[in-house]
Order: C-alpha cells, then structure tokens, then sequence
C-alpha cells in the first residue's frame, strides 16, 4: 500500500500478535489462556471498530510480525512492526516515524481498551489543535492515549512502564508545556476490570 499522506493526523495503534498464553497474562491467572485469548481478540475487534471512520491516517504496530491477511484491513490500516528495548523506546520510535513522514498531529492507543469509542480518539485531534500533547489517564494509573504535535523524547524515557506511576512522572515532564487531560478509562488488565461489564459477561456464561 502506498504510504500517501492524505491527513496530516496519525492514528498509532499498538497491537499484540494474538498467540495462545501469550496476550493478557494478567487476566489469564484468573480466567486462563483460553479465555484471555477470546477476550483480547474480542478487544481487537472493538478497537478496529472504533478506528475505521476517525479522520486520521492509521497504523498498526505488530509486537511480533505483521499479518497480511487478519482483521486490519489493509487499505485502511498501514501495518508495521515494534521495534525497540522496551515499550517506551517501541512509542518512541512509532511516533518519531510518524514525524518524519510528515504528520502533524499523532496519537497512540492499545488495543486492550472496551471503554473508549471513535468520539474520544476525535476529542484528542481536536484538543491537539490549541495543545501540544494530549493525555487519556487510565484507572491504574498508566494512560491509554497518547497524543502530540512534536517528538517530546522525554515523555518516553525513565518510566516503569507498567506501573501506576507512568501517568505521574509523564506528567511532570510537561512543565512549561500546553496539554490536557481527557476522560479517565478503564483499560483490560486485570479479571476485576471486567467481572462486571456486562459486555463480557459472555465469557464467563458458558
């Protein structure tokens, strides 16, 4: 696919290759492989969902290969690879390729996210208009989105990533700088994120 930049908005999308007692670790401890497996591709189905009608150029990033032939639609999604240390250096890279293609506004979402929708991944273009960066906090402390008009290396440098304290030390690296905050969500972590959404009540009804 030709990598013609009609939007100069860019829409990352970290996405893990869905493998057997490898997705949702955290989850399967208590619900299994089996089934942490059918819930994160359930996530994926949502996630691309809520990003085909956004007005934004798309990318997937794979963490293992990048399929040809999945869910991502290849005229809709540009399909790359994570590459990097850890995950900071893997967003790092993501958006820096963004930049230097010539985008002008980048965000970045997972795709383990039931609580957000295509009006939420709009609000952080549109609020990417009068700010420099954009933040969508997570319950546990982390952040689910990730907006920016320039590479700002030291957002991703530092963290624990992982842990409940991401959200706070990214913030503390944006004084001086324009930003806002978005609606908290809930991402997909943990059995207790979802025991009682009733969207997932048909894993548990079997």
């Amino acid at each position: 696919m030709a990598e013609t930049t009609t939007s100069k908005n860019l829409l990352l999308i970290f996405t893990r290759n869905p493998e057997y007692g490898k997705v949702k670790t955290r989850l399967a401890k208590d619900v299994g492989d089996q089934t942490a497996l059918e819930i994160y591709r359930f996530l994926l189905d949502h996630t691309v969902k809520i990003t085909k009608p956004i007005s934004a150029e798309k990318r997937v990033y794979y963490s293992e290969e990048i399929k040809t032939s999945d869910l991502w639609n290849a005229e809709i999604f540009q399909k790359k690879k994570q590459y990097g240390t850890d995950l900071g250096e893997r967003i790092k890279n993501a958006f820096a390729e963004g930049f230097k293609d010539g985008y002008e506004k980048i965000a970045i979402i997972g795709s383990d996210l039931f609580d957000i929708d295509s009006k939420d991944l709009e609000k952080a273009f549109e609020a990417l208009e009068s700010n420099q960066v954009v933040i969508g906090p997570a319950e546990d402390g982390g952040y689910y989105l990730l907006g920016m008009t320039q590479l700002r290396e030291e957002l991703f440098e530092n963290k624990t990533w992982g842990t409940d304290t991401v959200l706070k030390e990214t913030k503390e690296n944006l004084t001086n700088i324009n930003y806002k905050l978005l609606e908290e969500r809930n991402d997909v972590d943990y059995y207790s994120d979802i025991k009682d959404h009733p969207a997932f009540s048909q894993f548990f009804t079997k």
